[in-house]
């Protein structure tokens, strides 16, 4: 990853991150946080540390964005969404994560000479199905449902990045990643758990095809889901029967118009037969 020339320098292997945290190596940097592999003193194990930026230490709301997020996590426990491990307010805002092996969807996409074979993706779907439909049950949708957002090792996925998660209600608009976005977030209003029955659509697309269903700008404010369907996945490589079908109704633009799911899961489980 490269830089911005302002940015602020990031921490590097052997330095602490806090007292009983070592930085291994920097991970990733976003608009506001960074994300580093350490050694855990007292877990005697590696983990991740999300925490904020230093140009950013002072954002308020970035930072209490961060520590709801750790401790969503931490009363969340499921076998399909990441685990955190401790989430600090002082000295600084931090959530320790558990680390993952594999790789994100959206990296397998991007590196792999073939597509996924279509079973591996209704394996997936399937299991974001579970994690998200538990998220539901416990009234938080997860808004930002994407490859990036998933991370996948020997079979088995695991969903990462509740920063955005919130009960159903009303949002402003372009919440969320803008081709992963669901019609209603883009343009504010409403949500409910269609909009990520939205989010499973497109990220089955994308693993199916290796395509983003949407080549939106949420900077411009230009988002074609509002104003067309996605390609059909059977346009873009063979499918079993039914299987292009399912993901066009999750794709529907009217959110009462995609599948439950329960419906979903079902459905992608009968694929399998």
């Amino acid at each position: 990853m490269t830089l911005a020339v302002d940015a602020p320098a990031v921490l590097g292997e052997g330095d602490r991150l806090l007292p009983g945290y070592e930085v291994i190596a920097h991970l990733s940097r976003s608009a506001r946080l960074d994300v580093y592999d350490v050694w855990s003193d007292e877990r005697d194990c590696r983990c991740v540390a999300k925490l904020l930026r230093p140009d950013f230490a002072g954002d308020s709301r970035a930072a209490q964005r961060l520590l709801e997020e750790g401790r969503l996590l931490a009363r969340l426990t499921h076998p399909h969404i990441v685990r955190a491990y401790e989430t600090l307010e002082l000295p600084q805002p931090l959530v320790i994560l558990e680390t993952l092996g594999g790789a994100t969807v959206a990296h397998m996409i991007a590196t792999r000479q073939r597509r996924l074979p279509l079973a591996d993706v209704i394996f997936l779907g399937l299991q974001l199905c579970s994690a998200v439909g538990y998220l539901h049950r416990n009234g938080i949708l997860h808004r930002d449902l994407k490859p990036a957002n998933v991370v996948a090792e020997r079979g088995q996925a695991k969903l990462l990045d509740l920063s955005l998660a919130r009960p159903p209600g009303e949002v402003r608009p372009g919440g969320g990643t803008p081709n992963f976005m669901a019609p209603e977030q883009a343009r504010g209003g409403e949500i409910d758990a269609s909009a990520d029955v939205w989010g499973l659509g497109a990220v089955i697309y994308s693993a199916a095809t290796g395509l983003a269903p949407f080549d939106a700008d949420g900077a411009s404010g230009r988002y074609p889901q509002l104003e067309r369907l996605a390609d059909p996945v059977a346009a873009h490589r063979k499918t079993p029967p039914g299987f292009s079908d399912l993901v066009a109704r999750c794709l529907d633009p009217e959110a009462g118009a995609r599948p439950t799911i329960a419906a979903l899961t079902d459905q992608l489980d009968a694929l399998l037969d």
